[in-house]
């Protein structure tokens, strides 16, 4: 079994600002994702002998000091570094790379043409049905078919099992998900700016959080 925590190197936390559309040298038109990683400091780094494992934990969005509790409040001074509103891990073999209080940017993290993969939170669809929620085809138009359009159709049989199997497929609550895009490639790296352009899209509404790291299954 392959162990991804040991494929991560590089990883930071920033912002979805949207996508747009940019021309690449060949002249096509590239729909890309611009997102926004403002710095990002390290806050503490795990090690085996004293936490079991290898791991680097980075903060990223500023925030009042005045909202922070007293715990996390120590937690950062500790560190040397002004309190952040988002706190993540990142397991990675190479934690020994990093120093406590270290600022990770855009620069030096990514670079055009690399493949990242990019974790976020999917878009809130509320209670939807199954043929939203899971491409069901729905039941015929006509032939019998009355006010059934949409329905899932049959759920299980009566006498035998008499039950409903676990993980059968029904309407409910859709979206709200944690997501993972892999082999997302860099269109371009703005260094003033902050800013990475991504091909393609990324879980998440404009503003939400995402986490973007150098590609686990890429090639």
């Amino acid at each position: 079994m392959v162990d991804i925590n040991a494929k991560i190197s590089k990883g930071m936390l920033g912002t979805k600002l949207g996508m747009t559309q940019v021309w690449n040298e060949n002249g096509k038109l590239v729909p890309v994702t611009v997102i926004e990683l403002a710095p990002n400091v390290v806050t503490q780094i795990r090690t085996p002998e004293k936490d079991g494992y290898n791991a680097v934990q980075i903060a990223y969005g500023q925030i009042d000091p005045r909202k922070v509790n007293k715990p996390l409040s120590a937690h950062f001074e500790a560190a040397g570094v002004t309190p952040r509103r988002h706190v993540t891990e990142i397991r990675t073999a190479d934690a020994g790379d990093y120093s406590l209080g270290q600022e990770l940017t855009v620069d030096g993290t990514f670079e055009a043409g690399q493949l990242v993969d990019v974790v976020g939170t999917s878009k809130g669809k509320g209670f939807a049905g199954v043929m939203k929620r899971h491409n069901f085809k729905g039941v015929s138009a006509s032939h019998g078919a009355h006010r059934n359009h949409r329905k899932p159709g049959s759920i299980g049989a009566s006498s035998t099992p008499s039950r409903v199997f676990k993980g059968m497929r029904m309407a409910g609550r859709m979206g709200g998900e944690r997501v993972t895009v892999l082999n997302l490639t860099v269109h371009a790296v703005d260094i003033e700016k902050g800013l990475l352009l991504v091909k393609g899209a990324v879980p998440g509404a404009r503003g939400r959080i995402v986490y973007v790291r150098n590609a686990v299954k890429g090639a």
